[in-house]
């Protein structure tokens, strides 16, 4: 899947530029959003939207999502390449929530770099990743693949489905790091997970499924498929950040302890509440507490999690999730090279090191 990723990154990263070019000028505004009543200022929207995309995007990021739906559209026998402009849906819908989020949980870095809410201050992150979430949508409406209408209307429709479910993810998590008890059960994690990363990954599967005209079985079959891959991932995430601030990953791109520091309540940290005697419970939940912990009071939470066996009991979960995705593909008639990317996808996504 790695070499997938790899091949497919250029062309997406370009088909994002004829969406949102680098450099922005009157003749795109005027193409892109309709002529001016008055006059567009080209200069201010290059710095308030082009500039923090593409600062965010030249970073990194592996592109999965876009990739993954490009792996799908093969596998329902059309060309990737005549589809490459729906890729970006999911992509920009992702990278548009990375900048609220930071905002949101006063991130300090992103992929290797300040949060964009500390290179171009809040009111510009905010407003691009805003403005993130509709800008895909204007793809739908030019219609680069001369779908009928009713597709359009389906891939419409979903959209605003599963966006709507993604801030029933967001909002729980705000919530729970926001609050001082660790209240939360494993199950009602995954649901927050299910919501906030699962969704977006429904709409990579969901969407190549729809503008292709597949069953509705094999619709949900791949949604499925997608959100059990996803949510192994967010887990895979949550690992990551813990190996990486104990010396054990490659270079995550986020500050040491991220989530400790954010008072994050995640599996990790719900197992640890459960299995640890209530003294060390006690002292785990002032630790996430604090807004101003030390590296030794950081070290001292991982510590916590790593002798309950937290990693291990969430490896686990996410390496059931992904067994699950890959039975919900086990009956589609793909061809086998398609089949050995969408399972390897799903042991990428829990074993990779960045």
């Amino acid at each position: 899947m790695r070499e997938t990723l790899a091949e497919w990154r250029p062309a997406i990263d370009e088909a994002i530029a004829d969406l949102v070019p680098r450099e922005v000028d009157p003749e795109y505004l005027e193409e892109f959003f309709g002529e001016p009543t008055y006059e567009y200022d080209s200069e201010g929207i290059q710095r308030a939207l082009a500039d923090p995309l593409w600062e965010l995007l030249d970073r990194g990021g592996k592109r999965w999502r876009a990739v993954l739906f490009l792996v799908f559209i093969d596998a329902f026998g059309e060309d990737p390449a005549d589809y490459l402009q729906y890729a970006c849906i999911p992509e920009i819908l992702h990278n548009g929530t990375i900048i609220v989020d930071d905002v949101e949980d006063e991130a300090a870095m992103r992929r290797g770099g300040p949060a964009l809410h500390h290179v171009f201050d809040e009111d510009i992150a905010l407003n691009a990743g805003n403005a993130m979430y509709f800008l895909p949508l204007k793809i739908l409406t030019q219609d680069h693949a001369d779908l009928p209408a009713d597709r359009r209307l389906a891939a419409y429709e979903m959209l605003m489905d599963e966006l709507n479910r993604t801030h029933l993810g967001q909002g729980m998590d705000i919530c729970w790091h926001n609050e001082r008890e660790v209240r939360v059960t494993p199950e009602q994690y995954l649901e927050m997970c299910a919501c906030k990363t699962g969704c977006l990954g429904r709409i990579v599967a969901r969407l190549a499924a729809i503008i292709t005209d597949q069953p509705a079985d094999v619709e949900e079959a791949v949604a499925s498929y997608a959100e059990l891959t996803a949510v192994a991932f967010q887990i895979g995430d949550d690992i990551l950040d813990v190996e990486n601030s104990l010396g054990r990953a490659g270079e995550f791109g986020k500050e040491f302890g991220n989530d400790v520091r954010e008072g994050k309540k995640t599996l990790l940290v719900i197992h640890a509440m459960e299995e640890s005697d209530p003294e060390t419970a006690h002292r785990l939940q002032e630790l996430l507490q604090d807004d101003d912990n030390t590296d030794e009071e950081i070290l001292e939470a991982l510590s916590i999690l790593e002798e309950a066996g937290s990693i291990e009991y969430a490896r686990e979960r996410a390496l059931g999730l992904a067994a699950e995705a890959r039975g919900e593909i086990a009956d589609l008639d793909f061809d086998p090279e398609t089949t050995r990317k969408l399972e390897e996808f799903t042991e990428f996504v829990i074993d990779r090191d960045v």
